[in-house]
C-alpha cells in the first residue's frame, strides 16, 4: 500500500472508532440509571456516595469510566464477588444509563481553612 492510503485508511479507523462510542454516550437516560441505581443504593448509594468502606464513590464519575469498569465486570475481566455479580446482567444500554446518572450528580468540596 502507498503512504498515502495507510495514512487515509488510518483516519477512517479513527473516525469510525469514536462514531461507535459517541451514540452510547448520546442515548444514555440518567433517570433510568437513577430508577437502576437503586440496585446499587447498599452499597454505593443512590447519591453516589459510598455507604460501606469497601465501595467506590460513584457521584461524579465520568460516564466513560463506569461504563468501561461495568463491561469489564460484566465480561469477567474484572472481577469482584458482588460486582461480577450485579453487571452479569446489565445491557449495555442499562450500564450507560447507570453511568449517565452517576456522572449528572455534583459533587462540592469545601477546602478546610
Amino acid at each position: 500500500m502507498t503512504r498515502m492510503i495507510k495514512i487515509a485508511l488510518s483516519r477512517i479507523l479513527v473516525i469510525a472508532s469514536f462514531v461507535t462510542v459517541i451514540p452510547s454516550a448520546h442515548s444514555a437516560d440518567p433517570e433510568e440509571g437513577r430508577k437502576l441505581a437503586t440496585q446499587c443504593k447498599t452499597c454505593h448509594g443512590l447519591d453516589g456516595i459510598a455507604k460501606i468502606p469497601v465501595a467506590p464513590h460513584l457521584a461524579g464519575e465520568s460516564q466513560i469510566y463506569i461504563e468501561k469498569q461495568l463491561k469489564a465486570f460484566r465480561s469477567g475481566k474484572r472481577e469482584n464477588d458482588m460486582m461480577s455479580v450485579v453487571a452479569k446482567n446489565l445491557t449495555d444500554q442499562q450500564i450507560s444509563d447507570l453511568a449517565a446518572w452517576y456522572q449528572s450528580i455534583e459533587i462540592t468540596a469545601k477546602m478546610p481553612e
